[in-house]
């Protein structure tokens, strides 16, 4: 998820913090799918494979194209989870019980729920075939069938000799943010062995053998007491070799606009595609506007003009209370947010990854929401107080800001379009101002913080 443009510090980042804590304890999961339940139907114009991160945001935006009743998802499991929290999990400092919410809450209001497993993809029929002998046609088909994993493995201790062993030449792919990451390794006396490719796990005597791939056939046995396994990934086995995916079984789509290369009619979104680019929630979320977009015009038989740049977001966990927010494009050139150096490790992007953004998740971006954080210093007593204002981005897009408004009215840009902002009133005077990637037009003595 695109993290937030905010000016805060000190005292304020904990205050914010604190509340932020308390709101995301008291929120209750929002029940979306409250229509009454009616028989599926056999044909949708838009039907979207996967109901994760990149289907559910999908399937929001189409129903305000061509209504709920015209929009269905096919997704098998009863649980939704938000998956970046889960290198928190892992580490102990969340539970697993906040990752996940039934997939019932978060189903659009109306779009159908077809639960069930895709088995097969018949893109020169428009339809797809489902685990229960069914078969589903559509006129535009959104591809988010995220990503498998191949094997699990777990752990932790509070003092350890630790080794890290990557099949990668790199510790990260950016020089700038695999520069701190080496000052880290440093400083903390890790082993790190690259180009060490895991190939089999002897779970009896709790040794792990790994090939060296730049000596082919040469191993090395190490023992363990706890093994922590980031295990292979490979596109769904549905996909691999179905008509919509390239040589190495992804969704092959134009990097640019999500299009598919052969099926106008058919986009991918997500871990399942070929974008060149790291696969994460935020990369879903900077994806999703132009998808939209790029449907949009197609819908009008007109050709898709904007283009997706590769952004994606990989926020770093160096501690319990410190992370390194990795922001970057397709040339993995940092595409940072904040007006500050991102390559250093912080409080303040940890609260963001830890409590932040999993309260944005399951509020905004599944509902498609665009929030605005208008922050007013009410001076009472020494307290800040926030007051918010949330916007729906329903409302008609304007053009692209030259004087900072659209349509007549303020106005701000995210992910590429102009929103109206309706405060009630219209501001008077105000000025655009340009945080990291996204410019806002600004009220006098207004601060924002944008999703």
């Amino acid at each position: 998820m695109t993290p937030l443009a905010a000016v805060v510090s000190g005292p304020r980042v904990r205050l914010f913090a604190c509340l932020l804590r308390l709101g995301c304890q008291q929120a209750k999961p929002l029940q979306l799918h409250t229509g009454a339940r009616l028989a599926a139907k056999n044909h949708y114009e838009v039907l979207v494979l996967g109901g994760g991160s990149g289907g559910i945001t999908m399937a929001a935006r189409m129903k305000r194209k061509v209504g709920a009743e015209n929009v269905a998802i096919v997704e098998p499991s009863e649980r939704h989870f938000y998956q970046p929290i889960w290198t928190l999990v892992g580490a102990g400092a969340k539970p697993l019980a906040s990752s996940g919410r039934p997939t019932a809450s978060v189903i659009p209001s109306g779009v159908e729920w077809i639960k069930a497993r895709v088995v097969d993809l018949n893109p020169d029929k428009n339809c797809i075939h489902t685990d229960n002998d069914k078969e589903i046609s559509y006129k535009y088909l959104i591809i988010a069938l995220g990503i498998q994993l191949d094997y699990e493995k777990t752990g932790k201790r509070s003092k350890a000799n630790i080794i890290f062993n990557t099949s990668l030449g790199a510790i990260f792919g950016v020089k700038k943010y695999a520069d701190a990451l080496q000052e880290i390794i440093r400083e903390r006396n890790l082993t790190v062995n690259y180009k060490q490719n895991l190939i089999e796990v002897r779970a009896d005597k709790q040794e792990a053998v790994f090939e060296n791939l730049d000596k082919p056939g040469e191993t090395q046995v190490i023992s363990y007491e706890m093994l922590h396994v980031t295990p292979p990934m490979s596109p769904p086995d549905v996909l691999k070799t179905s008509p919509v995916a390239d040589a190495a079984g992804w969704v092959d789509v134009d990097k640019d606009t999500l299009q598919h290369k052969r099926y106008p009619n058919v986009f991918g979104i997500g871990d399942c595609t070929n974008l060149p680019t790291s696969k994460t929630a935020a990369a879903v979320a900077a994806q999703s506007g132009i998808l939209d977009r790029t449907i949009s015009l197609i819908m009008k038989n007109q050709t898709p003009v904007k283009k997706y740049d590769g952004y994606t977001s990989c926020p770093l966990v160096t501690g319990y209370n410190r992370v390194i927010l990795a922001e970057f494009d397709y040339n993995a050139q940092p595409l940072e947010t904040f007006p500050f150096d991102q390559s250093k490790e912080r409080l303040s992007m940890y609260l963001m990854k830890a409590d932040m953004m999993p309260f944005l998740y399951w509020n905004m971006m599944l509902r498609v929401l665009i929030l605005l954080l208008h922050i007013k210093f009410l001076k009472t007593n020494r307290i800040i107080l926030p007051t918010l204002d949330f916007l729906h981005p329903a409302v008609c897009p304007g053009r692209r800001p030259s004087t900072g408004r659209a349509n007549g009215l303020p106005c701000c840009l995210v992910s590429g379009w102009v929103w109206p902002v309706w405060v009630g009133k219209r501001w008077e005077g105000g000025r655009r101002v340009r945080l990291g990637r996204f410019f806002f037009w600004l009220p006098p003595g207004g601060a924002i913080l944008a999703l």
